[in-house]
């Protein structure tokens, strides 16, 4: 099911980054973090490890709630991962918008 958002690594130039460990946060994927800004990150590294992060933090949330059905893991983790995959996805879909938005904007330019 999650297995399609894997897609999107593929649009970019940042293919086969690897898992981001989930103690990752958006804050270090925008260079807050410092790791970021000291290396010089391009826009399109950023917006990779943001898609990453994303697909990761939802195929987590589905992990456990395959757990949380068969007993593994209590309601508790089970409503945080689901709400962290969605506070991501929601990110991701604003990201998307904001981008679609800018490239029409662009596109109505009169040259």
């Amino acid at each position: 099911m999650i297995d399609g958002i894997q897609k999107v690594a593929g649009l970019s130039m940042t293919r086969d980054l690897g898992e981001v460990t989930s103690s990752s946060s958006a804050a270090s994927a925008f260079g807050t973090g410092g790791s970021a800004a000291s290396t010089g990150a391009s826009f399109s590294e950023v917006l990779g490890n943001m898609a990453v992060d994303a697909a990761n933090s939802l195929k987590s949330a589905e992990a456990i709630s395959f757990d949380g059905i068969t007993g593994k893991a209590n309601t508790r983790e089970v409503v945080d991962a689901v709400l962290q995959a969605q506070q991501s996805l929601q990110t991701a879909i604003a990201f998307r918008d904001k981008i679609v938005s800018a490239y029409l904007d662009i596109t109505k330019m009169q040259i």
